[in-house]
């Protein structure tokens, strides 16, 4: 994998769009939605805790990190198996802490964190070390402090489709948001929920409020499960 994305790590974001031009939408439209559904994590999960440390796992160039620079978070950290695409992320967001690490044991000790979230990741990586992945996540976070998975929602026809037409992802193994669920429950993660999102092609109030109303429904182009370390 680390070999794969090093070759994408300066046409990451040309590739991702050319996978969802279809859509009529932009990447940057995907990126605002994820960041919606952390804020709402941190405010209904976290206690509202005042800028939490998030390490975001599998961070690629840091695409997503320029939309976490609101005050949102505090100590923010991306590491990635790509040596390449964390030199790429450090030179477009200084302000980031990254890391590279050897796709096993995250560079970082114990209870470093307050999140720690991977982002359209985990279809990625080996079905057989999904386990080890998402005990590695559990490991880094601080007791009470938040896993976050967000992933591609099988179910969504076109999902699967941006899924089809990524140079990237024809190797991709979608996991459904059950599965992710599970892997939770056996990393001893608890309290754990899901939440599909991205079903209107709007950011508007209206469908935002929408969304949330049918949440639980495997609608949505994405969903996020989290849980509790």
């Amino acid at each position: 994998m680390a070999e794969l994305f090093d070759s994408y790590n300066k046409t990451y974001g040309d590739v991702v769009q050319s996978s969802i031009d279809f859509s009529g939408l932009p990447h940057s439209f995907f990126m605002t939605a994820k960041v919606d559904v952390l804020r709402d994590l941190i405010a209904s999960r976290l206690n509202g805790l005042a800028k939490p440390d998030l390490l975001d796992v599998g961070c690629g160039v840091g695409a997503f990190h320029p939309y976490l620079r609101d005050g949102m978070v505090g100590r923010l950290c991306g590491t990635d198996v790509s040596a390449e695409s964390v030199t790429e992320a450090q030179r477009n967001n200084p302000g980031v802490e990254y890391r590279a690490y050897d796709g096993d044991t995250l560079p970082y000790d114990d209870a470093t964190f307050d999140i720690a979230t991977t982002i359209c990741v985990m279809h990625h990586v080996p079905p057989p070390q999904w386990l080890s992945f998402t005990r590695e996540m559990r490991r880094v976070v601080r007791p009470g402090g938040l896993v976050c998975v967000i992933e591609h929602n099988p179910f969504n026809p076109l999902t699967r489709l941006a899924v089809m037409r990524c140079e990237f992802d024809q190797d991709a193994v979608l996991l459904r948001a059950s599965r992710t669920q599970g892997l939770m429950a056996e990393a001893g993660i608890g309290e754990i929920e899901s939440r599909y999102f991205l079903m209107l092609p709007t950011a508007t109030p209206l469908a935002r409020r929408v969304e949330n109303v049918f949440r639980s429904i495997p609608l949505g182009a994405q969903y996020v499960t989290s849980g509790i370390a």
